[in-house]
């Protein structure tokens, strides 16, 4: 009988490699402490508007600048070859 050539390493039924997806954690994670820093704001009476802390430089520039790196880390994330492994 004939023997078929079996490849050394198997690949998992994953659509992306392990370091695609560690890549993609680390995307998630800025994207949360990007919203994180949109929290806040609140008042203690309704009554009262508080412009300078809805309207913070936090909450309007910082925060969604955060947001948009993580979301374009996410895109680098999945667009990512990896790197051959040697053999």
């Amino acid at each position: 009988m004939a023997q078929k050539n079996t490849p050394k390493k198997t690949r998992d039924n994953f659509a992306l490699p392990k370091e695609n997806y560690k890549y993609l954690l680390v995307g998630f994670i800025i994207i949360v402490i990007g919203f994180a820093l949109m929290i806040g704001g609140k008042s203690v009476d309704p009554n009262i508007f508080n412009e300078k802390e809805i309207f913070s430089f936090r909450r309007i520039t910082l925060a969604p600048i955060v947001v948009l790196i993580g979301f374009i880390f996410e895109i680098w994330a999945i667009m990512r070859k990896p790197k051959e492994a040697e053999e």
